[in-house]
């Protein structure tokens, strides 16, 4: 007996090699930082460091909460990311699996996904090429020429919005596009095979093949992002916008609104609390939203 454990130690010991980087990567990663939540609860004075700094108990989170802009904040950060799980990439996915030629296939998976590797700075400025008022392509080259005034793109806040959404869309899209598109790749041909010898269409073999062999993937990258709701991508919400003070009403995010305050007001431990509760926040809903899926499908709950 003592031997077969030696054996199987033995066994086990290049796995456990091949984990150990993973492993340590996540404790200073992930883990590590998490001592960084008491500052949450302190009121932070260099001189004394972290610990020795006196206790604030909740008075940040009341702080975080008391501003009028409290509501338009968590509401804008909300919406925004309803909007985005909503506006998923299983259309585009089931697109590109439709396109017999490979060569094509290869080429409109490589130009949707590219945007994805830009990053957020690019993006502000091609949006700004787009949009400024002075020298602005939609001005200068679409507005100008049928006559039409000028648009000040960066001081008007209705058009944002849209502007926001469509962004996010072309630079994220392409990602789970990719996720989709490899549960698709998985499903076998057979089914779809069988379906064509039955008479079913491409609109019934997407609806009663492809869209029910995807619900686990969809399921399970809902349940992440519904984690992250009350986060907000500080790129799109900060860069895009330039952070302009007229556009606040439609732009601004828990992330953007704590950023300007420490940068205004040099308060770490508001920045902290807010981090926490998003934290606890996606927590709760992530085990929430994994209730309701457990409740109604035992298979397609994360846990």
């Amino acid at each position: 007996m003592k031997k077969k454990k030696k054996r199987n130690w033995k066994n086990a010991l290049p796995i456990y090699c091949m984990m150990l980087p993973g492993i340590i990567y996540l404790l200073v990663n992930n883990y590590a930082p998490m001592f960084g939540l008491v500052i949450a609860f302190k009121k932070i004075n260099w001189n004394k460091g972290i610990l020795g700094s006196d206790w604030a108990g909740f008075s940040n989170f009341k702080y975080l909460f008391a501003s009028s802009e409290a509501w338009n904040m968590t509401k804008n950060t909300v919406l925004y990311n309803l909007v985005f799980i909503v506006a998923g990439s299983i259309t585009v996915a089931i697109l590109l699996n439709e396109i017999t030629s490979k060569f094509s296939s290869r080429l409109y998976q490589t130009l949707i996904l590219l945007p994805y590797m830009i990053s957020w700075v690019i993006v502000s400025y091609l949006v700004f090429a787009f949009l400024s008022a002075e020298t602005g392509m939609v001005n200068q080259g679409i507005l100008a020429p049928l006559g039409k005034e000028a648009i000040v793109w960066y001081q008007d806040k209705k058009y944002w919005p849209f502007l926001l959404v469509f962004s996010y869309l072309w630079k994220s899209v392409g990602f789970s596009m990719v996720i989709y598109l490899a549960s698709i790749v998985g499903i076998s041909r057979e089914y779809y095979e069988a379906a064509r010898i039955d008479g079913a269409g491409k609109w019934k073999q997407i609806t009663y093949i492809t869209l029910p062999l995807l619900k686990s993937t969809v399921i399970t990258l809902v349940i992440m992002n519904i984690g992250s709701i009350f986060y907000s991508d500080f790129g799109l919400f900060y860069q895009v916008p330039r952070n302009s003070g007229a556009l606040y009403d439609v732009t601004q995010t828990i992330d953007t609104y704590v950023y300007n305050a420490l940068m205004q007001q040099g308060n770490i431990s508001l920045s902290s609390a807010a981090g926490f509760y998003q934290s606890v926040v996606g927590f709760v809903l992530v085990v929430a939203a994994n209730a309701i899926v457990r409740k109604y499908s035992k298979e397609s709950a994360l846990f």
